[in-house]
């Protein structure tokens, strides 16, 4: 089992620093081995591409680059502001679950 990250696939999160510091988007995807996630709208790279059968023509194509860990927070889906997690143990289901450092609340 590889290690835990405090932001999962479809999290809202809010960028810390960088060149886009402040954004919030959607995480697209989380790379586990590398600590890093490429989240929607945030840090565009402009790429160049040759022509090919999905672009015939080629040129220049804006895409996400993937970007650390450690410069996302979690955007606490209750209040719509930036967050810690926690883990803990749900009395009801005992399974582990992260929680809003700063409501308590439960993150689904």
């Amino acid at each position: 089992m590889g290690k835990k990250l405090h932001i999962k696939k479809g999290d809202t999160v809010v960028v810390l620093a960088g060149d886009s510091k402040g954004q919030q988007g959607k995480v697209l995807e989380v790379i586990v081995k590398k600590d890093k996630a490429i989240v929607e709208g945030v840090n565009m790279v402009s790429k160049h591409t040759k022509p090919n059968a999905a672009s015939p023509q080629g040129g220049i194509i804006k895409k996400e680059a993937p970007i650390h860990v450690s410069n996302l927070m979690l955007v606490d889906p209750a209040t719509g502001k930036a967050t810690r997690t926690g883990r803990k143990i749900d009395e009801k289901t005992s399974k582990l679950v992260r929680y809003s450092k700063k409501s308590g609340e439960e993150i689904k």
